[in-house]
């Protein structure tokens, strides 16, 4: 599941294979962009802001995505056909030795570079940033204060950069119900620390894990172990899919949590 440690990853690659190299091939496959064409131009860098993917080229133009449940870039060597099924790829940026494929891209924008925050310019704090700002952060929170914190994790105007998997994690880890108001979290600033750590922590490797260990159904405390025993009481994990009311996407809803762990009495 793409959250802002999966980003990052994929903007180190595609920077990687795309800046500084004029673009010799550029495809954009959505009817509002499909005459779009940035050919002769050079990538500048790849950047991520929180789940936001930015590609900069030097003719002063910025191709956003976001990659959201499903979507991905994969670069290949150029001239070899990128794996995958045609019909789902949304964008193709190449140079003379690599290419890059956005398969099933979503909020796909090309954009003045001045332009991008519009974009981007709604996003709290960056969790990956190297100048993140905990104390906005924490002062965002606040403002809301009778919000559920579950729920406040996910919102990227707020912090940004947590998904549901480390949502779920960080307040199993902080033993927080994750219906209880953000005013009544003790410590709100150590768990912006505990997300910030665990985003650093797997920023090497796709095999994310945040019990330390990386091996199959070991890497996760609560996230996807519905029915199984707590790692700490022998509780059995439950699932709770959440409000259709509620702000977060329909997967987002989702929670995994200890009922004993996380003082949680009874859900529906």
């Amino acid at each position: 599941m793409p959250e802002g440690d999966t980003v990052l990853i994929t903007c180190r690659r595609l920077h990687a294979a795309l800046a500084a190299r004029p673009v010799t091939r550029f495809d954009l496959r959505i009817p509002k962009l499909a005459l779009a064409d940035l050919t002769g131009s050079t990538v500048l860098e790849v950047a991520a802001r929180g789940k936001h993917i930015l590609i900069r080229f030097d003719v002063g133009q910025t191709l956003h995505s976001h990659l959201r449940m499903d979507g991905s870039w994969r670069v290949g060597p150029a001239g070899v056909r990128p794996r995958g099924r045609d019909f789902e790829i949304r964008a193709l940026v190449g140079n003379a030795e690599w290419l890059a494929a956005g398969f099933r891209l979503h909020d796909l924008a090309l954009v003045a570079s001045g332009a991008e925050q519009e974009l981007v310019g709604h996003l709290g704090p960056d969790l990956l940033a190297p100048d993140f700002d905990r104390a906005e952060a924490v002062r965002r929170f606040a403002g809301q204060p009778r919000r559920e914190i579950g729920e406040a994790l996910l919102d990227q105007r707020l912090v940004a950069g947590i998904g549901n998997v480390y949502k779920s994690e960080l307040l199993f880890l902080h033993r927080l119900n994750p219906w209880q108001p953000v005013e009544q979290v003790p410590d709100l600033a150590a768990v912006l620390d505990d997300a910030g750590r665990l985003l650093r922590g797997n920023l090497g490797d796709h095999n994310r894990s945040t019990t330390g260990w990386r091996q199959p159904g070991q890497q996760y405390w609560v996230y996807g172990r519905t029915g199984k025993a707590c790692r700490v009481c022998g509780t059995a994990i439950r699932r709770d899919e959440g409000s259709p009311t509620g702000q977060a996407a329909p997967e987002e809803r989702i929670t995994f949590y200890c009922p004993a762990c996380q003082q949680v009495a009874s859900r529906g």
